[in-house]
């Protein structure tokens, strides 16, 4: 594929750009483009970048300018065109949570409402877990698709969900390398860059985020992770995209399940017209979203009514095995789930007192299901397929003293004993029942 940018990088003193970024300046794009452009050629060193990007953290950036950082960073590489794929293309972001395992159940939920889905996922890091790591629970599971390959599946299929290829948006791989080891991640622009030049390359007509907000996400407050869906917003539209964003709530797990194979499990059941019930809902909040930037629904009611039937007929889950077909993967655990790899322990996690349910540390339990190997803290280390956490019990639910919390999934017993206490203490009981909540808190679509 040829890169999308046709300009020629104009020369640019790195120094000079970061003393005036340090002194609070603003760039120009062509600035941008030129800083960008000589950091992937090798002519602005990876030093001179890092200072860059802390008087960017430091000082800030316009929309202009986050603009121009995220054109330049799609540009950086190929930008996918999927000119053979004709109905509007629609993907989804999050940015991270525990128990997320929506987008395995919502990509072919959408495609089968004729929204096509080019969904380009990443890996988990930290207490957040990862969709490639997920779909990779799936025996023989390919997310290493080259573009070709990509594209026709995309177009025979619907959707197919890949990890981010090295031609795609590579300066954003290498600038994040450095944000992770200079601490500059905390950055709003720099962070929208990030997700919207990957997200831009699929060569998308639209997009729906999902912004976390809660103890279990990036954004604690909702006032923080209101500032980044707005900023995605904007920067979105004003690269040319249709764009909405929901902030939704991360307090708690989503679901009942944490750890790869249990989280696709789940995500299955969601295909199969049953799972829990804020795994359902969310699912169904942003594939609503999706069909309406697709322009297969005018309404939210309409969509809603394309999804239910899509899941009532099995034309999601079909669509799901095909995708699984073509990227080389066991078509036999979609239609039988129990099929998908399972720790062949389990260890309950005993209530100690009686009560409801208020709330659960989605963040402690993220911890947890790491500590077990479902996760990594490491950009380089494997991850464990078969480990994780169910949770038999959700937020509002009436347990009595010794009955279980919850359940760790471990090969051996030993493994779990460290880690009981733990997610017991993650549990807040109350004698007063707890008021359901949606897990949607905002729409943003500026």
């Amino acid at each position: 594929m040829p890169k999308a940018s046709a300009k020629k990088s104009p020369q640019i003193n790195p120094v000079r750009l970061l003393v005036a970024k340090r002194e609070g300046r603003t760039h120009t794009a062509d600035e941008i483009r030129g800083l960008i452009d000589g950091f992937v050629t090798g002519q602005v060193a990876d030093y001179q970048m890092s200072a860059w990007l802390m008087a960017a953290l430091l000082n800030g950036m316009t929309d202009k300018e986050t603009v121009a950082l995220t054109e330049a960073m799609l540009h950086s590489g190929d930008v996918l065109r999927l000119k053979s794929v004709k109905p509007r293309k629609v993907d989804k972001h999050s940015t991270g949570g525990v128990g997320d395992k929506i987008s395995i159940c919502l990509a072919p939920l959408v495609a089968a409402c004729g929204v096509a889905v080019p969904m380009i996922s990443g890996r988990g890091l930290g207490h957040t877990g990862g969709t490639l790591d997920k779909l990779e629970a799936i025996p023989g599971y390919d997310v290493s698709l080259d573009e070709k390959t990509f594209e026709r599946v995309v177009r025979t299929v619907g959707t197919a969900m890949i990890g981010q290829t090295s031609r795609l948006a590579p300066a954003d791989k290498r600038i994040y390398a450095l944000r992770d080891v200079t601490g500059t991640v905390e950055s709003i622009p720099l962070i929208v860059a990030s997700i919207l030049s990957k997200k831009l390359a699929e060569g998308i007509d639209g997009l729906v985020l999902d912004v976390k907000v809660g103890r279990g996400a990036f954004m604690k407050d909702l006032k923080s992770g209101r500032n980044l869906a707005r900023a995605l917003v904007r920067v979105g539209k004003g690269a040319g995209k249709q764009v909405t964003a929901l902030l939704t709530d991360m307090e708690s797990p989503i679901g009942l399940t944490i750890g790869n194979a249990n989280e696709t499990r789940e995500a299955l059941e969601v295909l199969h017209n049953a799972g829990p019930d804020d795994t359902v809902d969310l699912t169904l909040e942003l594939g609503a979203e999706m069909l309406m930037i697709g322009r297969v629904a005018k309404t939210k009611k309409q969509a809603l009514a394309k999804l239910q039937a899509a899941r009532a007929d099995g034309s999601a889950l079909e669509t799901f095995a095909k995708m699984v077909k073509a990227q080389g993967g066991d078509t036999r655990v979609v239609f039988d789930p129990s099929l998908l790899p399972r720790a062949k322990q389990r260890v309950a996690v005993p209530a100690a007192t009686s009560g409801y349910v208020a709330s659960i540390d989605s963040m402690e339990l993220g911890l947890v299901g790491v500590a077990l190997g479902a996760g990594r803290t490491r950009a380089d280390q494997a991850v464990d397929h078969a480990v994780g956490i169910e949770l038999p019990q959700s937020i509002g639910a009436k347990v009595s003293k010794g009955d279980p919390l919850a359940f760790i999934d471990v090969h051996k017993k030993a493994a779990a004993t460290p880690h009981v206490k733990r997610v017991q203490a993650a549990f807040k009981l109350t004698r007063t029942q707890p008021k359901s909540k949606s897990r949607i808190l905002e729409r943003l679509t500026k």
